[in-house]
């Protein structure tokens, strides 16, 4: 996945343990390259970055890469972004020739046969259709699938559409600019094909970015006013307004701490005073930076619109910056930060360096919003949560690399949750005396699941008169917050239920808001013990390519981990396979090694979150009676 912005540009992580990386520049970018590979078509990641760019409704083009391998299929690409992903895309181009035979492109527009020679495709001989050397069937495509492309575009765009209808002829600037517009609107996405190895099809690719993809001027920004309960409003693109910046991402160099920001409102110069609207802390820009790959430019100023890096800035990631001088309380909304599912203990191994281990993990947790740190209440263990084996791998690594922190690591442990099933009530009155004032609260209500599909737990309020006072209904619902941080079966958090506030009882003297929180806390804890409680655990969306003859044996070895298989594709040649399956995070320990074993190093998988589902009777009674026998060892 490549993102465009203006003159800045930024390449997305495809590997799903840095999924982050995609959501951080799909977040502040105006537009994206949607690169596929042209001979698998739509795979696992791809599906999920579709997802990405839709959930910050970014537009796109797509480019089909890799048309001198073997196997490739552009057309077959287009027809699995409609049916999968449900796309509105039509070709731009069609190559010229496949697999060794690709030299060039067709331009469906312009109808002009572009060919790239040279030993990097850098010297582009671009004729017209009639007078290039090509063969006729090839003239005969590009024909019909010009046709496809208008007919295409008549779905959307009215213009089109009438001059279709009145068969008058259509100009390519005439679907130039219906392009453009559809492209903004995102509800077309434009196709482009070739070879980035051979540098094939890139420079058309690079011209269809400023062709079709929006300028910072012309996409919508909002921020929201912290002065008007987060009202959103919409922000103008004006270098000569205040300032309003978004800290994206942070990275450690061998000057500091680099801070990318997008500025989306006036101007960031050097040496400028900004302020973080989130700590109201105010900071001194010493050093702009404009970034090419790994090289830096030093400038003085940067305005709406652009990306750049800066030196010298305490802040988190999804920090906002403004001018001290602005009289707005604007705060720019952050980015979707996915769920760790996977998570480990970790301490230093030499106590001298506990507070290096700790000043590390706090570095890591402002420039990683998906990474987690947590001290285990009953093991007083540090244990840090991930997206992954590899992610997590990756910042025990550099604790050693970047801090000189060797480490102790336990087992890598899976983020089970747990749930309940059924309707449960509770009455529970919690009273306490010790001399003075004492603790008395009582609630009564209910507790019920919200449904397979809504993760997120609720706090019902139905109370009628003031049996409990409005003042300590807050307190009940911070105590329901504190009974989800730990389920009845093996103390995991716990989703997808609803409280139901119904009635209760206060004491004029010893009522207090710890004595509500403390009740209804225990209230719940109660309940789900009642209420079919079952335990969950995360479920990944595994997608495996492997060569045709070591089919049955990938999938015995799935059907062994628990896996459910849910398609198999077969490429055209019948060479190779795509395995589609759902498998618990728990049975992929060690599956990139056996994978590679059985398949002879032939073997790919890729693998995401896809849900949390509950585990099986066997598992689940395995996993309460290893928690209390953990518990009993804590109390001996």
């Amino acid at each position: 996945m490549f993102s465009y912005n203006s003159n800045n540009h930024t390449r997305g992580v495809g590997h799903v343990d840095f999924t982050i990386e995609v959501e951080r520049a799909l977040r502040v970018l105006d537009g994206a390259i949607f690169v596929l590979c042209g001979v698998s078509g739509v795979q696992s990641q791809s599906i999920t970055v579709d997802r990405q760019m839709k959930r910050y409704s970014i537009p796109r083009i797509c480019f089909i890469n890799k048309l001198d391998r073997s196997g490739s299929n552009p057309f077959k690409v287009i027809e699995d972004l409609r049916s999968q992903l449900r796309l509105n895309v039509a070709a731009v181009q069609i190559p010229v020739g496949l697999e060794d035979k690709h030299k060039g492109v067709v331009d469906l527009l312009k109808m002009e046969v572009t060919i790239f020679d040279g030993e990097k495709g850098e010297r582009l001989n671009i004729n017209s259709l009639e007078s290039a050397n090509i063969p006729s069937d090839l003239i005969n495509m590009a024909n019909e699938k010009r046709v496809e492309l208008i007919e295409t575009l008549a779905e959307v765009d009215d213009e089109i559409a009438e001059l279709f209808l009145m068969e008058e002829e259509i100009t390519s600037e005439v679907m130039q600019d219906a392009i453009r517009r559809q492209t903004i609107a995102q509800k077309f996405v434009p196709v482009f094909m070739g070879s980035a190895f051979k540098n094939k099809g890139v420079q058309p690719l690079l011209d269809g970015v400023f062709d079709y993809l929006p300028s910072p001027t012309e996409n919508k920004n909002f921020a929201l006013d912290l002065d008007n309960n987060e009202e959103e409003i919409e922000i103008s693109s004006d270098p000569k307004d205040d300032l309003l910046a978004l800290a994206f991402k942070l990275e450690e160099t061998q000057y500091g701490q680099l801070t990318y920001m997008r500025v989306y409102r006036g101007m960031l110069k050097k040496g400028q005073m900004i302020k973080n609207v989130g700590s109201q802390k105010k900071q001194k820009v010493p050093r702009i930076v404009r970034m090419h790959s790994d090289e830096m430019e030093d400038i003085t100023s940067a305005q709406a619109g652009e990306v750049v890096g800066t030196f010298g800035l305490d802040c988190s990631s999804m920090d906002t910056f403004s001018s001290i001088e602005t009289n707005q309380n604007l705060v720019l909304s952050s980015m979707f930060v996915p769920e760790p599912v996977m998570s480990l203990s970790i301490k230093p191994k030499d106590k001298a360096q506990v507070d290096k281990f700790g000043k590390a993990l706090s570095k890591f947790t402002r420039e990683d919003p998906t990474l987690r740190i947590k001290v285990d209440n009953q093991t007083k263990e540090t244990i840090l949560s991930g997206m992954g084996e590899l992610h997590l791998d990756v910042y025990v690594e550099r604790l050693t690399r970047e801090f000189n922190v060797e480490v102790e690591t336990g087992e890598p442990r899976v983020n089970y949750k747990e749930t309940i099933h059924i309707p449960a009530k509770f009455d529970y009155l919690h009273k306490k005396q010790s001399g003075g004032s004492g603790q008395y609260a009582k609630v009564i209500g209910y507790i019920e699941p919200v449904g397979e599909e809504q993760t997120e737990n609720e706090f019902d309020n139905r109370l009628i008169g003031t049996n409990i006072p409005p003042e300590y209904i807050p307190s009940c619902e911070k105590g329901m917050k504190d009974a989800m941080e730990s389920g009845a079966l093996v103390g995991c958090e716990v989703e997808g239920i609803r409280v139901v506030l119904e009635d209760g009882q206060s004491h004029a003297v010893d009522s207090s808001d710890m004595a509500f929180r403390i009740c209804m806390a225990n209230a719940i804890r109660h309940a789900m013990a009642e209420a079919q409680p079952s335990i969950l655990e995360p479920i990944m969306r595994v997608e495996i390519d492997v060569p045709s003859e070591f089919q049955g044996t990938v999938i015995a070895e799935l059907t062994k981990r628990m896996g459910m298989i849910e398609q198999s594709d077969v490429s055209e040649d019948g060479s190779g396979i795509t395995i589609t399956s759902s498998v618990p995070l728990a049975q992929m320990f060690g599956y990139s090694t056996q994978l590679r074993s059985m398949t002879q190093g032939k073997g790919e998988f890729t693998m995401e979150y896809s849900r949390h589902s509950p585990v099986a009777r066997d598992r689940q009674d395995e996993l309460i009676s290893s928690h209390k026998m953990e518990k009993e060892a804590e109390a001996a």
